[in-house]
């Protein structure tokens, strides 16, 4: 074959681009990276909180109780002994549970002082369960694995409720286990279940607000109108100021 006629074949060939690799890319320019659909934007990289713990439905069946105290806070009045307890195999750590029991219980808009112990004589044992102990404590009452209880002795604490809450709080999970705390607990000084009082009215502490709030709003204290002393301290001393010398 003439060489042009090769020539002019192979120039046919290469603007075809059969047999050819593509030219080499030039380097891209930056562009904003595509928005991804709502559905499959990636959460924060963020420790994962109790709620997203799995808690078996049973445990080793047994309970522990958590070593060590804590004083009651300062104020007037008397004071409850108390003692805490964990089932083991319970996927919580003990001492953080009695931590924030002991936190509740404590607040000036709850029930009285408590002292946490490690030994009787109590009052009251707060004992954090898994569901099929919980369902053996608290008969006869039927708590379906999911509710808690007052036993007499013990307010069970169920930990399917201590880790995921209920609906009702709106996601707020401290301010459930607050509530949960003070309602069982609440038993143990005679307190009995009480009704909504109306319709956009807190709920009282012993309203069974695991179960419905009814009309109310959610609440997890006994006093909810209590104040800390400090904030009622800086209360006069703003009023004070208000009103001037005199």
């Amino acid at each position: 074959m003439p060489l042009l006629a090769l020539l002019v074949l192979a120039l046919l060939l290469a603007a075809a681009g059969c047999g050819t690799r593509p030219p080499a890319p030039s380097p891209p320019r930056p562009s904003p990276p595509p928005t991804p659909s709502p559905s499959r934007t990636p959460l924060p990289s963020i420790a994962p909180r109790q709620r997203d713990v799995r808690v078996p439905f049973a445990a080793s069946g047994r309970y522990a109780v958590v070593p060590g105290g804590a004083p009651a806070r300062p104020g007037r009045g008397s004071v409850v002994r108390y003692l805490v307890e964990v089932e083991r195999g319970l996927p919580f750590d003990p001492g953080e549970f009695a931590a924030a029991v002991h936190r509740t219980l404590n607040d000036v808009r709850g029930w009285a002082r408590f002292q946490r112990v490690d030994h009787g004589p109590v009052r009251v044992r707060v004992a954090l369960s898994s569901p099929r102990l919980t369902i053996r404590q608290c008969r006869p009452l039927r708590t379906g694995g999911t509710l808690s209880c007052w036993n007499g002795t013990r307010s069970v604490i169920n930990a399917l409720r201590w880790a995921k809450g209920v609906p009702q709080y709106g996601g707020d999970l401290a301010a459930y286990r607050n509530y949960v705390i003070s309602h069982e607990v609440g038993h143990s000084l005679g307190h009995s279940h009480r009704p909504c009082p109306g319709p956009g009215r807190l709920a009282p502490v012993m309203t069974q607000q695991s179960k419905s709030l009814g009309r109310c709003r959610p609440n997890p204290w006994p006093f909810p109108a209590r104040k800390p002393r400090e904030e009622r301290r800086d209360r006069r001393s703003e009023a004070r100021a208000e009103r001037g010398p005199g």
